[in-house]
Order: C-alpha cells, then structure tokens, then sequence
C-alpha cells in the first residue's frame, strides 16, 4: 500500500515501463506478506508476528541501503521525528494483523486501502495544504465505500475492520510526519528508523506472549519478513523510476492477490457489497492521487492554464 506522493526520483530519466513493473512486483510481495501473517496469526501473538517481520526484513533493508548510495546514508538528524513515526507503524502493523485475524483477506486489504484518503483528510490540518472540494468529495466516497464493507449496524457487520481502520490512520500519520518533518532524508533512513522501533515495541511487549515456532512456522516467519522487504524495496524503486501518477494506482492491483489468496487459503470471497466498497475506495483512492499530481504541477507551473 503506497500513498500519494510525488516522485522521488529526484530527476533524471524515467522508466516508465519498469516503474509499473517494480510496482506490481510490490502489490504482489505486500499481499502475499498479508498471506502469511494471517496464516501465522491464528497460533502466535500479535507481538510475535510484528518483531518476526522486522526482524527479518532488516538485511533487506540494509540492501536498499546499500542500493541507495551506501550504509553512510542511514544517518539521521531527526530521532524524534523516527521514534514517533515508529510508534505510528507499530500501530498500524498492529492493527493490521489483528483485522486480518477476524476479517477476511480481502477485505482488510479495501480497508486499508483508505490510508490514501486519511492522508488527504488530514493534510490541511498538519499540513497546510488545500484540499478543494473533489477530493473531499472522493474523501467522502471512500469512507462510503468503506461503510458498504464493514456495514456498521447490520448482521455483516465486522467489528475488526475498527483495527484495520486505526492501521490505516496510523500508516497515514506516518507519512504525513515524513513528509513534514524528514522529506529531505532517503527512504531507507525513513524505513530503518520505524522498522527499528516497531522491533523495540514488540520485544518489550513480547515476554509471556513467545510461542517457540515449530513446523512449518519456522520457515513462514523468515518467508513473511523476507516479503515485506521485497515489497518495500519494489515500492521504493517504483517511484525511482517512474512518475507516481503513473505507478500509484497499480498499487491497488494488490487487491486482485488479496482476493486469489483469501479464497485459496480459507475459501473466502467477497460478497457484492464488498465488492461494490471496494470499487468506492480504490476508485477514490485513484482520483485523489490524480488530483494531488496535478495540483503538484500547477505549483510547479503557477502560469499555466488548467
């Protein structure tokens, strides 16, 4: 799940067609990551599944590092900006897999898909910025969407979608504390910083809730660290490459994986609400990144007509 942004590329030649590659590749690995958290959630703790998935994704981390111009650029001047953008990762890590222990797979991957729109609800406060009426009204859309899903009041209803919506609003205060407080540092600096602190939070959480993993346990708690790795390192190489209005939205092709692997595993599939949800918030999600690229370029272009 990636939200709004633009281009870190920072110039040069763009890659349009490996841009959207790096970003399906990244939909994939995220989904499949969800797969296996939901699979390892049924027998192991909340604070084991997060410090698994840390821990394991940390070399790929280091990797990106690496890739990125060197361990070198792993300092930072902004602790405190990390260790609150941590605590914003633990919650929504934690939020997440606890949905996805009561909710089918799909349908925590719609709802959390509104991290997007919680952005743009929130950017005029912390933010400064404006947002016109479009994308509050796709801001309203979504949060319909996300209504025909979770239908509050109803014999369908899912009380677990409040934990993916607080994994949501959680992701998205993460995003906006980056992109207000540390934009001009590298995305593995941003990465290794809340990675660490979800790790520090889990293992102080952790004592009387291990749970020594046997079978194929062992293999799936290294296989879901290595696929959050993979997936952040294909999401962080999409917008290297490409424009974000280009590969954002194959983002949201991360919901076709979420619907395979939910009803190859436990036989779920989402009933028409579900679906019809599903279409409000993607469909939302799209037309604010839309907007945000263009009001990106008025600003960039103040003389130009639109």
């Amino acid at each position: 799940m990636s939200a709004p942004e633009t281009n870190i590329a920072g110039g040069g030649r763009t890659h349009t067609g490996a841009g959207i590659a790096f970003m399906l590749a990244g939909a994939f690995f995220l989904a499949s990551n969800d797969t296996v958290a939901k699979w390892l959630g049924a027998d192991y703790s909340l604070p084991q599944l997060v410090a698994g998935r840390a821990l394991f994704a940390l070399p790929l981390v280091l990797l990106l590092a690496q890739m990125s111009g060197g361990l070198r650029t792993l300092r930072t001047r902004r602790p405190r900006v990390h260790i609150l953008r941590g605590l914003c990762m633990s919650v929504s890590a934690y939020g997440f897999f606890a949905g996805l222990r009561y909710m089918p797979l799909a349908d925590a991957t719609a709802v959390v898909f509104t991290a997007p729109l919680i952005i743009t609800a929130l950017s005029p406060f912390l933010l400064g910025d404006s947002v016109g009426w479009r994308r509050w009204t796709a801001v309203l859309t979504g949060f319909a969407g996300v209504l025909l899903i979770v239908r509050p009041g109803l014999s369908a209803f899912q009380p677990a979608s409040g934990f993916v919506l607080m994994a949501a609003f959680g992701y998205a205060m993460n995003f906006l504390l980056a992109r207000r407080f540390a934009a001009d540092e590298g995305t593995a600096v941003n990465v290794l910083y809340t990675m660490l602190v979800s790790l520090a939070v889990s293992l102080v959480l952790l004592p009387g809730q291990w749970q020594t993993p046997t079978g194929a346990a062992l293999g799936l708690f290294p296989l879901m660290g290595a696929l959050g790795g993979l997936a952040m390192i294909c999401l962080t190489q999409a917008f290297r490459v490409a424009p974000a209005p280009v590969v954002a939205p194959f983002d949201y092709s991360a919901m076709i994986w979420a619907v395979l692997f939910g009803w190859l595993v436990w036989r779920d599939w989402p009933d028409p609400a579900t679906w019809a949800g599903t279409a409000l918030i993607v469909g939302a999600g799209i037309y604010v990144g839309h907007r945000e690229a263009r009001q990106a370029r008025a600003r960039r272009a103040p003389d130009s007509v639109h």
